[in-house]
């Protein structure tokens, strides 16, 4: 008989909160008017907004660990379970296709013409692809083997990026359309298919993909560690809060020389945001699993419950409710537009405060209906 995988609550809480953070950070009112915490980095360096994405893939990995472990030792049943993660990764990347290439506005949309330009890399793509290459790797290999894999990753790719002359350019470098990565993927995907923003390169690229494999993988071993149960909790806390802390601080000394970088996804940047989130999850597991001190996760599992399917949902919605028009002061404009002119804009002096209490209103609006349907038991696996 196949045992019921451990629950962490402390994990569905890390990840609504990451989750909820994701939606806020992605729905400003005004993307002119966005307080500074809430933006990336221009470049170099880390905002918290920066820290959403490589934490929930952090705690991807540390659901892999959890969902897939009682598997790991039956190799008979390897097969099947590769075949359900790849199934799994499939609908993700597709449901990121999907947000990609639906229109915002429909009279004047061309499938054909949009097939030719659509962009192929992007958030949900990335955790597809992350999210297989992950699973297999924890079936497949031991955890010295998947640390190795790690140091790997993280060395190979720093070497890659800052010894390996770019084509057209001769010399490695960092800076955003002439580093490696951006020229693999103008290379391999085209101008067309790359960040419409940028056109030259793309955030979510291919060759970045490597070591956001090494943020799995790392939350796939704080992930092993929890789950044993031959060691305390106290030392577990303790074991997880050096090592936590002993990332950030490589990261930070791995900074000087490979700049700490979300958009190139540097290794230093796996380091640095892998390690807060090991800090992180380790107060919120002493907190909620081990002093069970957990009043305050409700809003916030509501949201870890049905993560993927909020994020595509809050992505989706805007553009359809937009494509109606509503009058504004002569003007026509989206509805979700309208809203935040009519009720926010013109209800703070501050646009900054309008832009920021619009996105906090569009966070609760969704928490209402995640809300009915957690209660409801309606959980939507993807």
């Amino acid at each position: 008989m196949e045992t019921k995988p451990q629950r962490l609550l402390s994990l569905d809480f890390f990840r609504g909160l990451t989750v909820a953070a994701m939606i806020l950070v992605n729905n400003p009112g005004s993307w002119a008017h966005i307080y500074a915490p809430l933006e990336h980095a221009e470049w170099n360096g880390c905002t918290p907004t920066d820290l959403v994405f490589p934490f929930f893939l952090f705690i991807v990995g540390v659901s892999i660990a959890y969902a897939m472990g009682s598997k790991r030792d039956d190799q008979s049943t390897h097969g099947k379970t590769i075949l359900k993660a790849l199934k799994r990764a499939f609908t993700l990347f597709l449901l990121g296709f999907i947000l990609a290439f639906f229109p915002r506005n429909f009279s004047d949309f061309n499938f054909v013409e949009s097939l030719k330009t659509v962009r192929i890399p992007g958030v949900l793509q990335r955790i597809a692809v992350v999210f297989f290459i992950s699973a297999v790797m924890f079936l497949k290999l031991n955890n010295k083997r998947l640390f190795q894999a790690i140091v790997i990753f993280l060395f190979g790719y720093w070497a890659l990026m800052t010894f390996v002359p770019v084509p057209g350019v001769g010399f490695a470098n960092l800076e955003k359309e002439t580093n490696l990565g951006a020229w693999l993927d103008r290379t391999i995907l085209t101008e067309a298919h790359l960040w419409k923003a940028a056109k030259t390169w793309d955030p979510e690229g291919i060759l970045s993909t490597i070591p956001a494999i090494g943020t799995c993988l790392f939350g796939v071993l704080v992930g092993v560690y929890l789950k044993n149960k031959t060691v305390d909790a106290a030392t577990k806390i303790s074991w997880l809060f050096s090592v936590g802390t002993l990332a950030v601080i490589g990261g930070l000394i791995w900074d000087l020389s490979f700049p700490i970088n979300k958009s190139l996804w540097t290794s230093s940047f796996v380091l640095y945001t892998g390690g807060w989130a090991t800090l992180i999850l380790s107060l919120s597991y002493w907190l909620i699993d081990v002093n069970q001190y957990n009043r305050f996760t409700k809003p916030f599992v509501v949201y870890g419950v049905n993560a993927i399917t909020v994020f595509f949902l809050s992505g989706l919605m805007p553009r359809l409710l937009n494509m109606i028009k509503i009058d504004f002061e002569g003007e026509k404009i989206g509805a979700l537009n309208y809203v935040n002119k009519a009720w926010f804009a013109s209800s703070f002096a501050d646009p900054l405060n309008a832009s920021l209490a619009y996105a906090i209103a569009f966070v609760l609006f969704w928490y209402v209906i995640l809300w009915v349907m957690y209660k409801r038991n309606i959980i939507i696996k993807v």
